[in-house]
């Protein structure tokens, strides 16, 4: 006789829920939801007047919906294996609401968590005196070493699927106390309806769908106005053609969206234009240019003048390969992505100077090369000459996927394994690019809109206790890298804000050894790192990973 799911065979079937059960789960989610509800004027306040970013372990509450904030809420069992109250954040909310504080990146969670555990009971303002104090009796806006500097002027050359998820990006962090300030972008003129058109595509996205907020076009000035943003749109055939300086914009970051110049003396055409300072490609490099995968080796971007972004591939495994290799050691690996169809690629058969992408995308599954290997081992100079790579492309419109067959050092579980990449995602230095996912019915698609540069598929890892392993790793080729650049943009405008709390007891630890740094972080991320530009390194030893200090 068949049995039902939740029950067990010879015991008897509990109960239906009362009517006062109902009640009482309608009642809590009602308190729930009130509560969100006057969390969103204090959250948005914050960020407004004092350019304070609250998060719930990592995930930024700005802009988000009172149901947005109640699942960011729920999300904290990963770490805490219970959800947090959404009460608590609301009294941490009132009490920073009334303190003067600079900016900072504030994760509630975390401060929750530590209140709870405080043996003395300290009440909860003269708690929150302490944890914040980096960020008490400055002045608004002000950074950690000061006041901080104007929003940096950046320029998008090219105005493609990376450029225009990048002006989402920006827009979306825009504001008077922002670090970067996107002043315009460069176009080939393509007809006299061009702007008009540009403005309906970042609108509409039929991956991304609608923009969240408002667009206005003036033809006649050549501008586009997003959420307040004035977008100056100018015409140029060649990166040096271009006069920034003329139309108000000064020491800019020129991200250079296109991808046909990848050597330094490509590139450096840019800083021929007057107003361009910097340049940051959104491909990989070549020659000399450092190739930059953030939370690995962001402290190469410096002065240089020209940096790359790497690739998307390569941005969602090399942190992975990173935890993995610290841990137990990376003697060879291969890495095959299963790639989304880009625009690179023919819609129907016709010429292609590269082989097999001549053939229809949206029929054919298309084996072709990836350089990410190679970038992988530049992020990653340990691994150098250890790494393979190849790549299908598949006609899917994005999210991509990483199969990382890997042989390591030393064996290990998979139960090790899997737990070592779900701390990273939780704990570490590189918990912004790592995510970690245990699911059955998990597909690609469920991962439009990551703001990781990849996700681990937990359930899909193999690894019987010898030195062969595989891992599966999802990446929004889109989104994810998008961040991951905007990422460094932040680290070349210096942008970052105070990363609170910042230390394990407050200011009673503020005190630390010669040679100690304090961790700081970008304004609405979870992953931190060192005053001096350093990401900080995974302390890990086999089944766990650890903060570093």
């Amino acid at each position: 006789m068949a049995t039902s799911p939740s029950t067990t065979p010879g015991a008897q079937p509990s109960a239906p829920p009362s009517a006062a059960d109902r009640a009482r789960l309608q009642r809590a989610w009602t308190d729930k939801l009130a509560a969100a509800e006057a969390m969103v004027p204090l959250i948005g306040r914050l960020y407004r007047r004092d350019d304070v970013v609250t998060s719930v372990y990592g995930r930024p509450l700005v802009g988000e919906s009172p149901i947005g904030i109640v699942k960011a809420h729920r999300s904290a069992r990963r770490v805490d294996e219970t959800e947090l109250p959404v009460a608590e954040s609301l009294a941490i909310l009132t009490e920073l609401d009334a303190m003067t504080l600079s900016s900072a990146s504030v994760d509630l969670a975390d401060l929750a968590a530590r209140h709870r555990a405080d043996p003395l009971g300290t009440p909860l303002r003269e708690f929150l005196d302490d944890e914040l104090f980096l960020a008490r009796g400055a002045a608004p806006h002000d950074g950690p070493d000061g006041p901080r500097p104007a929003p940096r002027d950046v320029v998008l050359y090219g105005f493609g699927r990376i450029g225009r998820m990048l002006a989402r990006i920006l827009l979306e962090r825009a504001g008077e106390h922002a670090p970067l300030a996107l002043r315009a972008v460069v176009v080939r003129r393509r007809g006299p309806d061009d702007l008009v058109k540009r403005a309906s595509l970042l609108r509409r996205d039929s991956i991304h769908g609608p923009f969240a907020g408002t667009v206005t076009v003036d033809p006649e000035h050549d501008t586009i106005t997003a959420n307040g943003t004035l977008i100056q749109f100018l015409s140029a055939d060649a990166p040096s053609a271009v006069d920034y300086r003329a139309h108000g914009i000064e020491d800019a970051i020129v991200v250079d969206t296109t991808g046909r110049w990848r050597d330094a003396e490509g590139l450096e055409q840019h800083l021929l234009a007057p107003g361009a300072a910097r340049v940051l490609l959104t491909a990989p490099g070549t020659g000399g240019v450092p190739n930059v995968v953030h939370g690995i080796n962001h402290d190469q971007v410096g002065d240089a003048p020209v940096v790359s972004a790497a690739s998307c591939t390569t941005n969602a495994i090399v942190p992975v390969l990173k935890a993995v290799s610290d841990a137990y050691g990376v003697v060879h690996g291969h890495v095959e992505t299963v790639h989304s169809a880009t625009n690179d690629q023919n819609l129907v058969d016709n010429y292609h100077p590269a082989d097999r992408r001549g053939r229809a995308a949206g029929l054919n599954m298309v084996i072709t090369a990836t350089g990410a290997a190679r970038a992988a081992e530049k992020a990653l100079p340990e691994l150098r000459g250890r790494l393979t790579g190849n790549a299908v492309r598949v006609p899917t419109p994005n999210v991509s996927l990483a199969v990382l067959h890997l042989t390591l050092a030393r064996p290990v579980t998979r139960d090790a394994l899997n737990g070592l990449l779900r701390d990273a995602s939780l704990t570490s230095s590189l918990r912004r690019q790592i995510d970690y996912v245990e699911s059955p019915e998990v597909v690609s698609t469920d991962f439009l809109g990551s703001r990781h540069a990849g996700v681990v598929d937990g359930l899909a890892t193999i690894a019987d206790g010898s030195e062969h392993v595989v891992l599966y790793v999802w990446y929004d080729n889109e989104s994810g890298y998008s961040r991951q650049v905007h990422r460094i943009l932040q680290e070349m405008a210096g942008g970052r804000a105070t990363a609170l709390p910042a230390t394990p007891a407050g200011r009673r630890a503020a005190a630390r050894p010669a040679g100690g740094s304090l961790q700081t972080c970008g304004t609405s991320e979870r992953s931190c790192s060192t005053s001096t530009g350093r990401s900080s390194t995974i302390e890990a030893r086999p089944g766990a990973v650890q903060r570093s200090s």
